[in-house]
């Protein structure tokens, strides 16, 4: 199989690919606006903030210590820190989703 075969063989998978996921994800999500976006941006912020402001008390509460933070502090700060993870990715896969067409988008 020479370059140009393999390029084909992209192409044609990339179709694939695309057409796949409008054909299973467009149906379980109306089409979207701007307001409809909204409240996944909320609560990404939120959950930023919530993380930042847990990690901004710690370094106020520990800077002049010679002491670390307790495994209690610190597993809560990875809590607050994998949600916020895990809600930004969500948050970008709407983004690839509509950049892609797998979404529709409302004309207002």
């Amino acid at each position: 199989m020479d370059e140009q075969d393999i390029n084909r063989l992209m192409l044609h998978y990339e179709q694939l690919y695309r057409k796949s996921n409008r054909e299973i994800i467009n149906p379980e999500i109306e089409a979207l606006s701007t307001s409809d976006l909204k409240p996944i941006v909320n609560i990404v912020a939120q959950s930023r903030a919530a993380y930042l402001k847990f990690m901004y008390e710690l370094g106020k509460k520990y800077d002049d210590l010679d002491d670390s933070p307790s495994a209690e502090e610190l597993k809560k700060l990875k809590t607050l820190r994998l949600r916020f993870e895990e809600l930004a990715e969500g948050a970008k896969a709407f983004e690839t989703s509509i950049q892609k067409g797998y979404l529709d988008l409302k004309t207002n």
